[in-house]
């Protein structure tokens, strides 16, 4: 009993995911577990807690408030990039990027389920939740590959892991958060080892880490559907499009202006003409400008306003002084300025046109897609920002116990150093993504693992381990997580919109090599960590 005491704040966690498997919900039930625990801290006189006191709560607010005012950006791009996603989704992009690209590949030897891979890819970075493009690409892509008579195996297969894809693939929920996180992690073991002036993490950087093996990741499951394609050719057969000659025009039309919205967010990040919040700003207009054309039968023209008057006011913006409080204003300036009013009012038009075509399309469910797509964004931000919240209390209780000071010491007394500790830090985040979210994980566990490895040194005294490596490494691991049998959460999200004649056997079976695939190129990132840290560097100058 003695010992069960001196260790309550170990004993949070199977208390917490005993709670969450019964169904409880998680912001309440981590809040309530930090509660609960402090006041056993304060019964039992432990830690921060001694002598009865829960004064040590006080500093949850000043926490909360601190990581979430005005100065951090980078949550505030949380709803927006949540905007786009849902938005792509629910009006139908999503499912034209996959008739666009299955008509161009289909004809090929696993052309499909090639297809189904990128637009997996796509749509997986533009939500970012692996609930919710599992379930998309199981309703859109499933249907349509075992009419093509796709092994069920295969299909299923391509589908669980493209969904995945958003845990790695910028840009990407996960990447935002884990980014956050990650960042004051990195800069609060740093200052604890004496070093006061540790080299920022951006959002920025990490996207740029994970890009290039993301692609690589895709890029495996895609040769490796083409293999599969190319030795049994009836298990992942050329799709041949009823009718005549394939019209590459209006399918280009398709595909290319969703393709130029994820490249226009993703480049403005990495090439740092943007913050995140800025680029999912620039994404979700982009979203609502798709949407407007997309749920309409009318003319494109006043989406096509909008873009030629948001890039005639990005134009003149970055080119010319357009300030109203100059000491003189000479012709040339009030013909900018003139022009400009234009191009804003012509923008907005385009906009609100398109917010009206979105609102009078109507759902099965929703009087309006616009409701119906408000109604997810919504509650998407609202719980990634209630288990944050959530988490804080349960972190703050966590420290309060001493339990910041059981992890150090237990990965620190690991025989073997450094690399030992990082492999414990995997596995252990490996197996909680059996029961949790990536939400919990990167909230509840990153902050109490991560600080212990970013206080190991180098031989030149930096730090061991990159954050923006690190970073990576922890989106593999949770994603081939997520895949692996016969808990993994995609599996379970696929096998719910799955029709009946795909097994539960077939599903774990079709999953098997790519999440062999995902150990595969874990294990390069793991042993060539250039692969993560080149393109930030090189982008850094």
């Amino acid at each position: 009993m003695n010992a069960l005491i001196a260790h309550l704040d170990l004993l949070m966690f199977p208390v917490a995911i005993v709670l969450l498997l019964r169904g409880f919900p998680v912001a309440f039930t981590l809040a309530g577990v930090g509660l609960l625990f402090s006041v056993l801290g304060a019964v039992f006189q432990i830690g921060f807690f001694a002598g009865g006191d829960l004064s040590f709560l006080r500093a949850l607010f000043g926490r909360i408030f601190g990581l979430m005012d005005e100065t951090n950006e980078v949550l505030v791009a949380v709803p927006l990039f949540v905007f786009m996603g849902v938005t792509l989704e629910r009006s139908g992009v999503a499912a034209d990027l996959l008739n666009s690209m299955a008509k161009i590949f289909g004809r090929l030897p696993g052309g499909l389920g090639i297809s189904v891979a990128i637009v997996g890819m796509l749509l997986a970075a533009s939500t970012g939740i692996v609930g919710a493009t599992v379930v998309t690409m199981g309703l859109i892509s499933l249907p349509t590959m075992l009419k093509a008579n796709y092994d069920k195996r295969l299909s299923t297969g391509i589908i669980a892991a493209s969904g995945t894809l958003g845990q790695i693939i910028p840009p990407s929920l996960v990447l935002i958060i884990l980014g956050d996180v990650l960042s004051n992690s990195y800069i609060t073991a740093r200052r604890n080892v004496g070093d006061w002036a540790p080299d920022p993490v951006s959002v920025g950087d990490i996207f740029a880490g994970a890009l290039l093996p993301g692609l690589v990741l895709v890029g495996a499951y895609v040769l490796y559907i083409l293999a599969v394609a190319i030795i049994s050719p009836h298990r992942a057969p050329s799709v041949v499009v009823e009718g005549e000659k394939i019209a590459f025009g209006p399918v280009l039309m398709l595909l290319i202006p969703p393709l130029l919205l994820i490249v226009a967010v993703l480049g403005s990040i990495l090439f740092g003409v943007a913050t995140p919040t800025e680029a999912a700003s620039i994404g979700s207009i982009g979203a609502v400008l798709l949407a407007g054309q997309r749920l309409s039968d009318r003319s494109s023209l006043p989406q096509l306003v909008a873009i030629i008057g948001a890039v005639i006011v990005v134009y003149f913006v970055l080119n010319f002084d357009l300030r109203l409080a100059k000491t003189t204003i000479t012709t040339r300036d009030t013909i900018n300025i003139i022009v400009v009013s234009v191009a804003l009012i012509a923008f907005i038009w385009g906009g609100a046109v398109s917010l009206w075509r979105i609102w009078l399309a109507k759902t099965d469910k929703e009087p309006s897609v616009l409701t119906a797509i408000l109604r997810a964004s919504l509650h998407m931000s609202v719980m990634v920002f209630a288990i944050y919240i959530g988490a804080q209390v349960f972190n703050l209780a966590f420290r309060g116990l001493g339990g910041e000071q059981t992890v150090n010491d237990f990965f620190t007394g690991l025989p073997g150093g450094p690399w030992i500790a990082l492999g414990s830090m995997l596995l252990i985040m490996f197996l909680l993504g059996f029961f949790l979210d990536f939400l919990e994980i990167v909230f509840v566990v990153t902050p109490i693992m991560a600080p212990v490895l970013f206080s190991f040194s180098g031989a030149d005294g930096s730090v061991l381990f990159h954050p923006v490596w690190l970073a990576v490494i922890m989106g593999l691991n949770l994603q081939t997580s997520f895949l692996t049998p016969p808990f993994g959460f995609a599996l379970f999200y696929l096998r719910a919109v799955a029709p009946k004649e795909v097994t539960t056997g077939d599903i774990y079976r079709g999953i098997v090599p790519f999440v062999a695939i995902q150990i595969i190129i874990l294990g390069v990132v793991l042993w060539w960590t250039d692969l993560a840290t080149w393109l930030p560097r090189f982008l850094a100058g």
